[in-house]
């Protein structure tokens, strides 16, 4: 009897560590495909209902010293379509600190909008061709809009 007792629970055993195997090796190609499951759920979510997930797109605001580079920047993230639309602001008056003391400047601001996936992308390229050694560049979350703005940017904008 114990030898029956034995075999089983060394079935049992053997049986538990596949079906973690087998979990965890799931678990682990789930966390691969997340993005591209989750952009397929917000399509379909989008299609099912008539309307997008807030945060799926954002608004990046990036300041420039002057208007040309606000351009050269702006096409430099529409010729990678990296972004939907740019939007280049005139002159802004900005106060900020600079090693301790109080500066005022006279700057551009563009108004980026992209996918919440594409931030990082972004923010990494803006970095890579700014003048400024640590450019203002900051995400504001999209959580409602025009449903019929959204559907263009997903198609002006590839996906990931």
């Amino acid at each position: 009897m114990e030898w029956l007792f034995q075999r089983c629970y060394k079935e049992v055993v053997l049986s538990f560590r596949s079906v973690l195997l087998v979990s965890c090796l799931f678990l682990i190609l789930l966390a691969c495909l997340f993005p591209g499951l989750w952009s397929i759920g917000v399509q379909l979510h989008s299609v099912c209902t008539g309307s997008y997930v807030p945060g799926h797109y954002s608004v990046l605001v990036i300041n420039t010293p002057n208007e040309q580079t606000a351009k050269d920047v702006g096409r430099a993230i529409m010729e990678r379509r990296l972004a939907a639309s740019v939007n280049i602001l005139s002159k802004t008056s900005t106060m900020f600190y600079w090693k301790g003391e109080i500066q005022d400047a006279n700057e551009i601001l563009m108004l980026v909008k992209t996918k919440t996936s594409r931030i990082q992308k972004v923010v990494d390229y803006v970095r890579s061709i700014h003048p400024y050694g640590n450019p203002e560049v900051l995400s504001l979350a999209v959580d409602d809009g025009s449903l019929a703005y959204m559907k263009w940017m997903d198609e002006a904008i590839p996906d990931d």
